[in-house]
């Protein structure tokens, strides 16, 4: 419960203020996206199968948001597992991962990453409207100049992969 306040409390500083957070450019969108990805994890359980080695983290086409992680994540652990944050040039790239960020700027390579991702559980993050109905796992979005994010049920559960009903209240369901 515990982490759950915490986290309801860090979505509410962060995205429920955007006079202070956009505007004000108090954080950058690319960190709040960084601690969102992080905070998505603590919220999602794979399966057995996926919860020995490490835990990857991969992000294609946002530098920024790539160094945050490794800045504030590279130590961490998702439960057993040691993070580990990698940074690939393309979709072609694109390695087993656990998780994978698919920046704006390269969304067009968002068709190829579902391809590679197809049959493994890997939660794909996305930043374009429109990509969370075409089956992208968690879609960030702006609501009323809010930073938001979209929840692909259908998609998360063809990953099996499992949402806690905690972060299914704060996500925009599809």
């Amino acid at each position: 419960m515990k982490r759950f306040n915490i986290f309801v409390l860090f979505i509410f500083l962060f995205c429920g203020g955007v006079q202070n957070k956009v505007q004000a450019q108090e954080k950058p969108l690319y960190e709040i996206h960084a601690l969102l990805l992080y905070n998505f994890i603590r919220y999602i359980e794979w399966p057995s199968s996926d919860r020995s080695g490490d835990f990857v983290i991969g992000v294609i086409g946002n530098d920024q948001v790539h160094s945050a992680l490794s800045k504030w994540y590279k130590t961490k652990r998702k439960d057993n597992q040691t993070i580990v944050i990698k940074q690939f040039n393309g979709a072609l790239d694109v390695t087993k991962c656990h998780v994978i960020y698919i920046a704006n700027k390269k969304s067009n390579e968002f068709n190829i990453v579902k391809d590679i991702a197809a049959g493994q559980h890997t939660l794909i993050v996305t930043d374009k409207p429109g990509l969370g109905k075409k089956g992208s796992n968690i879609n960030f979005k702006m609501v009323n100049g809010r930073p938001r994010f979209e929840l692909n049920k259908s998609a998360t559960e063809k990953a099996s992969l499992k949402v806690s009903s905690q972060l299914e209240k704060i996500a925009i369901l599809i």
